[in-house]
């Protein structure tokens, strides 16, 4: 049962990763936390998969530069 709910983590990882290249590379964040976790967000931050930009007038979630 724990596997299944690692398999199921990742695949929302990884549609959270599909859903920002589509969209450009950035999303402002308020638009994910509706659809996504917080704690799907933060493992890709602690992955350093993405990363987050104060642009002034809000939170951008970004791809890395360095993925």
């Amino acid at each position: 049962m724990a596997k299944e709910a690692n398999n199921d983590f990742e695949r929302r990882a990884n549609h959270l990763l599909r859903s920002i290249r589509l969209c450009g590379g950035c999303v402002p964040l308020h638009r994910l936390q509706f659809q996504f976790s917080d704690s799907v967000i933060q493992t890709l931050l602690d992955k350093e998969l993405v990363q987050v930009q104060n642009t002034g007038r809000g939170f951008l979630l970004e791809i890395a530069k360095d993925f």
